[in-house]
This record gives structure tokens, sequence and C-alpha cells, in this order.
């Protein structure tokens, strides 16, 4: 028995270390045409990304992990000293919270695969320390049940209501679990992660639908695919396409939770945006597996309905508060279904109502990175950059210790009425502070996204000064160094320092947005056409020194959307490369809003450097109109009247940049 026991351990450890380490092992998925670099592979040097990463370590990660583990605030590290037997007390907080620290820790792993900081190892050890101490012989983990149990409070029905976040927690759990074997060889963390994968296992053999369905929030789906590609357990593959087959099979599903028809008859996106997009990503790391291709062509259905009917012009997700599901009704009003923080019909998109939450955005980045490496094709890279930059950055602020649960399109200060989360960044967001974490583990795994391998080659996927060291799928050494000021400007050179001999072919992804790029290698332009949308492939044999420059075009872009889209008809939003830009009201004259203004169409618009909150950005500067006679007071409708307009300068700002400067208005649509 021990002697198998060894032979395992071994048998782990050798699968861990031939697979690459990136936050998606897929080097041996059958059905992933991309695989990951490692996590330590890219370290920003210089430029926008370098910054962001700066904020990251000195500002964002350090402010979390002291405020999980500050009891009067959050008290999520306190329930699990409760749990554990370390200290008396109850549950506090939402019963997300185990999940929400299980997110800042796995920031932390992707921090340390770059920094090697030996206070971050010392510390994640202290932390699962106290998750074993935590953890139920059946491999059970979730404080809010748990203590419970401790302190013998637990009613016979509080476990059946506990099932809504458990799996939510612990998919995350799992997944930071992997991340932190992957950067640091350790097995105290995933040995515990085994043991949630087993739990589940046995637990979805028994369970009822009923009782199965409850599983909200999936990223458990993410989890134990995770899991099944770091272990090589079979039962986890398994219990993974179990979590799709249950899926639907209930009379109480909902839309709000994507389980009111089985997920293989699903071919648009519905209900609560953080569910389905955690959905998604899990079915693509499903199908990288398996090659099932009625998941893929799901997948990419819901995809057409998301990005061509139903997504922000930032990358945002979700566009309601609260609504009533378009499919999953009835005539019989004590049974419509009510939808929350959700996708709603095809072009329904407001702006100052929009929910959009930072997790949703994430999610969109998660599930568009997994479509990535499934197919190699360009136009998930793009949704990837899109939401990075815009919805997924705007969810903090420009100094990394205050967060946005939603992300509007419009802040007005004459809306005569009050949102459940308000339009200012805040430090911590009382009973739903899922998103800071969530921000805080992404941009720590930015990096990871820069680049793939394939067969075939090199990918470069997002730009950014860097240096990568990874190594071919032959296991030969790549050094490349990237130089760039972008995205504030659209000049990239790729400088080679290593090269195996069996790299013969680089994919530059050329933008969706982008037109007339140029590419050219040693100072000699490439003839081959440039598709915008799609990588550009460079064929030959490369040798130190050798230098690819990439030329992207960046025009100020005046924007429109769908005439179906009814909330923006006739008004245009400002993009520059990959950025979304907005205006603030502390840009016009005093008491004038910014819904009062026109935008020039025949401005000059150009391009300016400035600093905000120790940042560097580039602003857009153009010409607008402000009518004389603005105002609305008792007034729903009035003549149109184009007299008397004043001219006025105004300054655009990066969407995700807003609300850096104090309260105030701020529109991404704007009249013209």
């Amino acid at each position: 028995m021990k002697k198998n026991i060894i032979l395992s351990s071994l048998f782990l450890s050798t699968v861990i270390f031939a697979q690459n380490k990136g936050l998606v092992a897929n080097s041996e998925s059958p059905y992933s045409k991309l695989q990951s670099i490692g996590l330590q592979d890219v370290k920003w040097t210089n430029g926008f990304w370098k910054e962001q990463f700066d904020v990251e370590t000195k500002n964002t990660l350090p402010y979390m992990w002291d405020l999980y583990h500050n009891d009067e605030i959050s008290h999520a590290y306190k329930n699990f000293e409760i749990a554990a037997g370390v200290s008396k007390g109850t549950f506090k907080g939402p019963s997300f919270h185990d999940g929400d620290f299980y997110k800042i820790f796995e920031g932390m792993a992707a921090t340390y695969a770059v920094t090697k900081d030996k206070k971050l190892d010392q510390e994640m050890d202290k932390a699962i320390a106290l998750f074993a101490k935590v953890q139920r012989k059946d491999g059970y983990i979730h404080t809010p049940v748990l203590i419970d149990e401790r302190w013998g409070t637990l009613g016979p029905e509080e476990v059946k209501k506990q099932l809504g976040f458990e799996k939510y927690n612990m998919g995350h759990l799992m997944t930071a679990a992997c991340i932190h074997y992957r950067t640091t060889g350790k097995t105290n963390f995933l040995n515990i992660a085994k043991g949630v994968a087993d739990f589940l296992y046995d637990f979805y053999k028994k369970a009822s639908p009923e009782l199965a369905r409850n599983a909200i929030c999936p990223s458990h789906y993410m989890g134990i695919v995770e899991m099944y590609r770091t272990t090589k357990n079979p039962k986890y593959l398994e219990l993974a396409n179990n979590l799709i087959d249950i899926r639907g099979t209930t009379n109480d599903g909902t839309d709000d939770n994507q389980d009111r028809i089985p997920f293989r008859q699903q071919t648009t996106a519905m209900g609560h945006a953080v569910r389905a997009n955690y959905l998604y990503a899990g079915v693509a790391d499903l199908y990288a597996e398996t090659g099932e291709k009625k998941l893929l062509d799901n997948l990419e259905s819901i995809w057409d309905d998301v990005t061509y009917r139903k997504m922000y012009i930032t990358g945002g997700c979700g566009s309601l508060y609260d609504g009533v599901s378009p499919d999953g009704t009835s005539y019989d009003p004590t049974v419509v279904q009510k939808i929350h923080q959700a996708y709603g019909r095809p072009f329904q998109l407001p702006n100052a109502t929009a929910h959009t939450e930072t997790c949703a955005n994430i999610g969109n980045v998660l599930w568009n990175w997994r479509m990535l490496q499934i197919t190699g094709d360009a136009k998930y890279a793009d949704i990837v950059e899109l939401a990075l930059y815009n919805s997924v950055l705007s969810g903090m602020d420009l100094e990394g210790e205050k967060f946005l649960y939603n992300n509007p399109l419009n802040v007005s200060n004459d809306l005569p009425f009050h949102q459940r989360w308000g339009n200012e960044r805040e430090g911590y967001i009382a009973l739903s502070n899922c998103c800071a974490p969530n921000v805080t583990r992404t941009v720590a795994e930015v990096g990871n996204y820069a680049y793939n391998l394939s067969k075939e080659g090199l990918y470069v996927n997002l730009y950014g000064s860097n240096s990568l060291k990874t190594k071919s799928l032959n296991g030969e050494e790549i050094e490349i160094e990237q130089q760039t000021n972008y995205p504030w400007d659209g000049k990239i050179t790729l400088k080679i320092v290593k090269a195996p001999k069996d790299l013969q072919n680089f994919f530059l992804r050329i933008p969706g947005w982008s037109q007339n790029a140029s590419v050219s290698v040693n100072n000699l332009k490439s003839n081959d056409k440039i598709v915008s949308g799609t990588y550009f492939k460079l064929n030959q044999k490369w040798k130190k020194g050798d230098v690819i420059e990439l030329n992207l075009p960046m025009p100020v872009e005046l924007m429109e959307a769908n005439p179906l889209v009814e909330e923006v008809k006739n008004q245009i939003a400002v993009k520059r490369g990959p950025l979304v830009y907005c205006l603030e009201s502390d840009q016009l004259p005093a008491k004038t809003s910014v819904n009062d203004i026109a935008l020039n169409v025949n401005s000059k618009f150009t391009t300016n450097n400035f600093t905000l909150n120790n940042r560097n950005l580039v602003s857009i500067d153009a010409e607008a109109v402000i009518k004389s006679d603005n105002s609305w007071n008792k007034t729903l409708y009035k003549p149109l009247n184009s007299k008397d307009a004043t001219a006025v300068p105004v300054k655009l700002i990066p969407y995700f940049a807003w609300g850096n400067k104090g309260k105030g208005e701020m529109t991404v649509w704007m009249s013209h």
C-alpha cells in the first residue's frame, strides 16, 4: 500500500512538472490548439502593464490581504479561524467570503511566480495550514456550515440553504491550489484541493438533481477540470461531465441560474452574467478535454449572442440590475421568473443603470481566453483585450485600493432614484466585495495572457513591454524582449534573444480595431496581406538579434451602435486603439451636465499625455457645444432648438480612469 502511495506521489510530481505552469495547464488537452506559457515566463519591464503590476504588488495585494485578515471589516480569515477551532465566534459576512479569500490567495501565488518574494510564500503557507485545520475528514470545506457544525447550531434545513455558494468557494479553492502548486512546487494546498475534489465527486454521485442544482455561480466547473489537468485523476473529468449533464434536469430550474433547460439546448446567453460567463468558461475547459462538438457549437452560438447583441462597447456584461426572464416566464404572475445582475434581451443595453459587474467582465475574459486556446481565433483575444483595458480595470481606482461592483457607462446627478450599488469606488463594498478580490488576482495574471505556444510556433496575443523566457513544446529555450508604449502608441518591437531551431513561426495578433497595420523584420517590410482580426504569420529561421516591428496606427475612432440599441441611438462614443474614452463633468462649465453637451464630430481630436494619481495616461482633446437652454425641470419633451449653442473644449479620458478625481458625472455615449 505504501509503495502505491509513493508511486502515486511520484506520478503526480512527474505529471505536473512535465506540463506548462500557466493559468490553464492545457499542454495535454487534446482539443486545445494553443497552450499556456508559465506564470513566471513573462515579466513586465516598463509601460502600462508594468505600472499596473507595480500598483498590484505595492498597493492592491497587500491592501487586500490585510483587509481580509481584518475581522472588524471582512471577517473572512476570522471565519477560517473559528471553523478550525482556533477561536470562538459565529460566521459573519456573505456566504461567498471563503471564495473571495481564495481569489486573493491566487493573486498572491501568481505574483509570487514573478517576484519570488519569500514573504508571500510564508504568508501562503500560514494560510494553508489553517485551511488544513478547517477541512473535514471527507474533504468538505465551507466555513458557514463548518462553524455551525463545530458549535452545534446547524439545523437540518441549513445544509441545503448553504449549498448556494459552497461550490463557488470550492471552485476558487481548487483553482488557487493549482496555481499555487505550479508556482511553488509545494503539494500542501493541492492536497487540500484533492480532498475537496474527492468530496465533490462523491457528493454528485449521490445527490438528487434537486440538491445538486443549488450550486450557483459555477467556478467549480473550471476548478474541477484544472484538478483533472493537474493530477490526471480520471474521476475528476467524469465529474466535470456530470456537472454539465445534471444542469436543467429539475422542474425548478431558472434562466437566472442557466439551468431552466439543459446546457446542450442553450444557444443564447441568459440570466446572471457572472454565473453565465463562469459556466461558459467551464464548458470550454471541458470541451478542451473531451472534444464534444455540441459543447463547442453551443459556446460559439452563445458567444455570437453576447458579442453581437448583448455586450457593451467596454466589454462589459450584464445589463440589468433586475428584470424578468424573456424566455422562462409564464402568463401566471405567480411563476414569472425574476432575474438579477443579468443579461437582458438582445440589444437591451442601458447605460446609467448598467449593472456590468466587474466579476462578469472578468468572467468574459476567462471565457474568451479559453475559447482562444481551443480555436486559435484572434476574435477571442480581441475580447480579452477589450475587457481587460476597459470594464475590468474600471473596477479599480488608479491607486489600486478602491473598487467598483458595477461599471455604468453613464453617471448622472439628476437620476431620480437611488441604485443599490453606488457609482463611487470603495475600499470595501459591504456584502458585495467579490469583485475586489477578483480584479486583484486578474491583474496579477495578465502576463499569462500575453503569449501562447502551439506546435506551429509562438502566438503574441497582448502587447506591452516585457521579457519572455519560456520553452518551446520541444523543450528548447525561447527568449523575447518586447518594447512598446502600447496602448498609447501602436509601435511594437520584438527582439529575438534566443530562438530554437524548431521555432520558425511567429503569429502576431492584428487587432480587429486596427486598419493599415504594417510588419517588418530587420527593417525589411513584409508585403504579405495583413488582415485585421487575425494572426499574421511570420515564417523564417530566426537568430539572436532579429527584430520584428509591428505598427498599428491608432487614429481616434468615432463609434456608433446598432440602431436596435435604443439607449444610444444617434449618439457616438470615442475609441482609440483598444481603449474606450469618456467625458467627465469636471471638464465642463459649472452646473453643466455631461448630458447637456453634443460632441463636434469635426473636432481635430488631438491626443495629449497627462498624469493622474501618478499614472501616465493619454487624453483626447476635442470640441463640443452646449445649448443655451438645458433646463429639463418638469419637462419630458420640448421642441428642438439648436440656436445659441456655445462651443467648449473638452478633454476625454480613458474609461478605466473615470471617477479618480472625486464625485462627478461621466458618460461614454454623447450626442453629436
